[in-house]
């Protein structure tokens, strides 16, 4: 007699067979560094980013041809609690903003080359309000999981999930709340622009969720339904189809990292190939990061979203490329190597 697989056991079969680095890549990455006419080591951590590239894509001269800056746009039923300074509805608003090029995502992606697309979460229908109930059932979330895993389509290279959604700091903050112990102060932070009063409020009602879904929070896919939104999962799902085709993830900020925590929370090794692209004034971001291991790119004190942080450290990152690819040998220049 067979038994169906709970979709939330096929996630972490997926994930615990997920391909490792090519190491063999890297060294080649780092053979050739060393033949580039500067000191060794004297591009700092742009070195280890071309590293990082080949040992992921499992190239020995890796590639940024299409990188994707991938917005998932999703809203909130804990909007109803009072936790955001804007309403629900300017979650759609800005998805037109997106798609009509008049965000701020849409001009750093212009002016490095990144391509973008934007991915709408059924937001006419929000999540349940989680101080109240599961702001998903298993079933939703794991086929949004699936969902965001479409991200990686059309031979891209390099990608950065990025998420647009009102109230989505407060399903944040409730995430690495449950994942890394309370009370929800300890992990919030203004979001679009709380006051006092906004931010106590925001405070409550993670606090509230936290003691109403206290006997499920072990297990970090029940975190994901209960207290999640749909731009989280598939955030996740589209980090694990990067991994799974070779395509190493720029990390934006606040919200993105919470999907990536929870992969993190699930298997480690899960997230080794992202990078964070910049570190969010928003909330305990750099806690986080800490956490997962990661050390961010870029410190501007955004907390934007969208993947803007992200977008810009690709910027930073097709400049290490060029310098490793481009950049002349001592043979090639005839520059006189380093006495020994």
């Amino acid at each position: 007699m067979s038994h169906a697989i709970h979709p939330f056991e096929e996630i972490r079969i997926l994930l615990a067979a997920l391909p490792g680095p090519d190491l063999q890549a890297a060294e080649a990455a780092r053979a050739r560094d060393r033949r580039l006419t500067k000191p060794p080591g004297a591009l700092g951590r742009l070195e280890e980013i071309v590293e990082w590239l080949a040992a992921w894509q499992g190239r020995a001269e890796p590639a940024i041809e299409r990188p994707l800056v991938a917005v998932f746009a999703a809203n909130h039923g804990v909007v109803a609690q009072g936790v955001s300074a804007f309403p629900a509805s300017v979650t759609q608003q800005m998805v037109a903003n997106f798609l009509a090029g008049g965000a701020a995502i849409n001009q750093i992606c212009k002016s490095h080359g990144v391509g973008l697309k934007v991915y709408e979460l059924a937001l006419e229908r929000p999540t349940a309000d989680f101080t109240v109930a599961p702001a998903m059932d298993e079933r939703e979330a794991a086929a949004t999981f699936a969902y965001g895993m479409e991200a990686i389509q059309g031979d891209i290279d390099l990608l950065a999930p990025g998420e647009m959604g009102i109230g989505n700091t407060t399903s944040a903050a409730a995430i690495y709340a449950a994942l890394y112990g309370g009370p929800a102060s300890r992990w919030t932070g203004r979001g679009t622009g709380l006051d006092d009063s906004g931010l106590s409020r925001k405070n409550a009602a993670i606090d509230a969720a936290l003691t109403r879904h206290a006997p499920h929070l072990a297990d970090p896919l029940e975190i994901l339904r209960r207290l999640g939104g749909r731009e989280i999962a598939a955030m996740m799902g589209a980090i694990a189809a990067a991994r799974l085709n070779r395509i190493p993830v720029v990390l934006d900020g606040y919200v993105a990292c919470a999907a990536a925590a929870l992969l993190h929370a699930i298997a480690p090794e899960s997230i080794a190939h992202c990078v964070a692209g910049h570190v969010s004034a928003e909330g305990a971001h750099r806690d986080v990061l800490t956490r997962l291991g990661k050390r961010p790119l870029l410190d501007l004190d955004m907390r934007l979203g969208e993947g803007s942080g992200a977008a810009l450290a690709i910027g930073l990152i097709k400049a290490a490329l060029a310098c490793h690819m481009d950049m002349a040998t001592f043979e090639s220049a005839g520059v006189s190597e380093k006495l020994e």
